[in-house]
């Protein structure tokens, strides 16, 4: 473990140097690539403040829910920014957001700008990941392979070798950068490397955190969920596909029954005697982002065929 290093009287947290390392590299990536894309750079110039402060505030913000039972406990340490506690994939959700904002009001589409915003952000992760290794943080779970970790540290309950998961995800976004390059060149339309990022990340994640043995946010599914779950972002693909179809009031009539059709279930899902089974909050949200991304770009190429 290489959780901190000294400077003379100055700590150094070596997570935070992994963090800023890759927020300084993926940023001029995520420009190198924007610039390529012939999309305007004008308003990080003009709107950069924004940026920044939705970057710092989102990726603190996605920290403090992700270890939220620290919080509880001590609510005054949401004010201590010193602790560590930053989330990098929350930091580019919220650049992502000020993006969508922002990108509304211009030529270039915000499905556009994931395209680039995507492969910085995997870039960026592999580094995130890194530093977790080093600091000894989202630790994995008891093993016998002969690659396996022994951490010797209070933030860590097991004095076992342990998966070296950090460097699992770090190799895997790795990886993926370099796959969405190849999918960049050879793609012709807008939303190929969303598309193809989104699924690979959401499948790499889903699988890879069976091996966390860290404490996390759990939820507790059933088949049925994920059923449920899938019929109701079909029934969004099919709305996209009629949406130039439907009248105003037809809108309204297929908002309602689809809104009531969940409401319903979620009020009688209790009354079903089906198994449940436990996964990790992040696997959860892998699945809705796979499926959120697929109906988005479904309906950017139908609104944009040029594109």
């Amino acid at each position: 473990m290489f959780e901190a290093f000294a400077i003379g009287p100055f700590l150094i947290w070596t997570h935070a140097v992994f963090l800023i390392l890759g927020v300084l590299l993926s940023t001029e990536f995520f420009l190198r690539l924007a610039q390529s894309a012939n999309l305007s750079l004008m308003h990080f110039r003009t709107q950069g403040f924004w940026y920044v402060t939705a970057f710092l505030l989102s990726g603190r913000l996605a920290a403090i829910v992700a270890d939220y039972r620290v919080y509880i406990r001590d609510p005054l340490r949401v004010f201590i920014v010193w602790d560590g506690g930053f989330s990098l994939l929350g930091g580019a959700i919220g650049v992502g957001c000020v993006l969508y904002s922002f990108t509304r009001a211009s030529r270039a589409t915000f499905l556009q700008w994931l395209d680039v915003l995507f492969p910085a952000t995997m870039f960026a992760l592999a580094f995130d990941w890194f530093g977790r290794f080093a600091a000894g943080k989202a630790y994995g779970k008891p093993t016998d392979v002969i690659w396996g970790v022994t951490y010797d540290a209070m933030n860590v309950r097991y004095t076992v070798p342990i998966h070296p998961v950090q460097l699992y995800y770090a190799c895997i976004f790795l990886l993926l950068t370099f796959v969405l390059l190849i999918v960049r060149k050879a793609s012709k339309r807008a939303g190929a490397e969303t598309l193809v990022g989104i699924i690979l990340a959401s499948v790499s994640v889903f699988f890879l955190e069976w091996f966390r043995g860290d404490f996390g946010i759990p939820v507790f599914a059933t088949r049925l969920d994920f059923l449920v779950l899938l019929l109701l972002f079909i029934s969004l693909g099919i709305f996209v596909a009629l949406e130039l179809r439907l009248g105003r009031v037809g809108f309204f009539v297929y908002s309602g029954i689809v809104a009531c059709a969940c409401i319903g279930y979620l009020l009688l899902r209790s009354t079903f005697a089906f198994d449940t089974f436990e996964l990790r909050f992040s696997q959860f949200l892998a699945v809705l982002a796979l499926l959120g991304t697929i109906v988005y770009v479904v309906a950017h190429r139908r609104k944009y065929p040029y594109l």
